[in-house]
């Protein structure tokens, strides 16, 4: 049996998440050394309308809970992370340093929201099919951007076109269509631009063999490589994110616990829906008590 930490991605942000972190690491004080005084602003409400904060309070919360998971005993044999979750995921894996990942991010924010400073978005639609959704949004100027379970289509685009088909879907049978808080068409070809800017980034980057696998969130295809992480990390921005593949996936390679990290719950449902056997939990409703005691079983198990 083995154990695997998730990463979520945008639109489970919220305010003052980040004071909230282990107080048994330095992590706010390498983000300081890396970012100076933005470091202090970066969960406030004005922050958080700008990509750029979002992204880096999402990975500085999930590499901290990770980081004193494993302090604790609760070591992963797998990652995973959805989207801007690709890079806490690597840090946690020893792919890049923290401090590497925190400028990576900031970079990839700034590229994303420049490219596209308002006006455009993420819609989730559920209770439709893929190949209902796929009908959808053929000619209506959106894309698929993530299949995260069975009947979780999220579409990106222009808000006024994605509204348009969330309006159809609803008229379709859709349970909920709803826009999200995430002010970028991430993953589809509308970020392919920015994405390759981002990859040469990297070349400046030192990369490591990662010492836990490494899940792709987007191709749901484990990579051990460097410079196969270092283009899924990359291009992740523009590629359809196939959670729900991923946690299949992941189960089939004997995976039974998934431990999503903070913030929130959202990854804990999605992958309920994709395993067929094992347990979800989120770290931020567990104490590191249970987490331990989770992980113990799991051991036995093996």
């Amino acid at each position: 049996m083995k154990i695997l930490f998730t990463f979520p991605g945008q639109g489970t942000q919220r305010l003052g998440m980040l004071q909230k972190l282990p107080q048994d690491g330095d992590i706010m004080a390498r983000v300081r050394t890396v970012l100076g005084d933005e470091a202090d602003t970066l969960d406030t409400e004005d922050a958080l309308k700008h990509t750029r904060a979002v992204q880096l309070c999402l990975l500085i919360a999930g590499v901290a809970c990770a980081e004193e998971l494993k302090r604790n005993g609760v070591q992963p044999d797998m990652v995973c992370g959805l989207s801007i979750g690709a890079f806490p995921a690597a840090v946690v894996a020893g792919v890049l340093s923290f401090e590497d990942a925190l400028r990576l991010v900031a970079l990839r924010g700034d590229l994303m929201e420049q490219a596209y400073p308002q006006g455009y978005g993420l819609t989730a639609i559920t209770g439709l099919q893929l190949n209902q959704v796929e009908r959808l949004v053929e000619g209506s100027g959106t894309y698929i951007a993530n299949i995260n379970a069975e009947q979780q289509i999220v579409i990106a685009g222009r808000n006024e076109e994605m509204a348009a088909v969330a309006q159809k879907a609803l008229a379709s049978g859709a349970q909920k269509a709803k826009q999200l808080a995430v002010s970028v068409p991430s993953h589809c070809e509308l970020l392919a631009e920015p994405a390759l800017k981002l990859q040469q980034a990297f070349a400046d980057i030192t990369l490591n063999r990662p010492h836990c696998t490494y899940l792709s969130g987007s191709t749901a295809r484990v990579a051990w490589q460097p410079e196969q992480i270092a283009e899924d990390l990359a291009l992740n921005m523009s590629r359809t994110v196939r959670w729900r593949d991923a946690m299949i996936a992941a189960n089939e390679r004997d995976v039974r616990l998934a431990i999503e990290m903070p913030p929130g719950s959202v990854l804990t449902g999605l992958t309920r829906q994709a395993f067929r056997e094992g347990e979800m939990v989120c770290a931020e409703n567990n104490s590191v008590g249970v987490l331990q005691r989770l992980t113990e079983r799991a051991k036995a198990a093996r």
